[in-house]
């Protein structure tokens, strides 16, 4: 039975624990992305990304792209994560956990899925640097 799981993280986002969350019965694989805060954008120290979201909307969004990526990719389960507020260097901004029959299939799942929440999600991020603020183009 094909499973979702979707969390909206203000404080603290732990990829170990999320990836209990997947459902692997019958599972060959399982495929994770862990996007982290980079310290450093072409040179300039970055303090710390500052996430915004449209809170009422993300959770159905990500939903959204979840149960699409089980029906194109024939994926078992999905755990997807991501935070809000303030993240600082090196710490995990984005989860996603894909569970799959084949690796081929969870690799895809969860590629497109990264590409799609960067594309569809209303998440916006100022990125707090040693030179000032700076908002990040698009959406994710």
């Amino acid at each position: 039975m094909a499973h979702v799981r979707v969390s909206i993280e203000p404080e603290r986002l732990d990829p170990d624990n999320l990836r209990r969350d997947l459902q692997v019965d019958g599972c060959g694989s399982v495929v994770s992305f862990v996007g982290l805060t980079r310290g450093d954008d072409d040179g300039v120290e970055v303090e710390r990304l500052e996430f915004d979201a449209w809170t009422e909307r993300l959770p159905g969004v990500l939903n959204d792209i979840a149960e699409q990526a089980l029906v194109q990719f024939g994926i078992s389960s999905v755990v997807i994560a991501h935070r809000t507020g303030s993240v600082g260097p090196g710490e995990p901004i984005v989860c996603i956990h894909v569970a799959s029959t084949h690796r081929a299939s969870g690799f895809e799942a969860c590629s497109w899925l990264i590409d799609e929440l960067k594309r569809q999600a209303p998440l916006w991020k100022k990125e707090i640097r040693a030179d000032g603020e700076v908002w990040k183009a698009g959406l994710g």
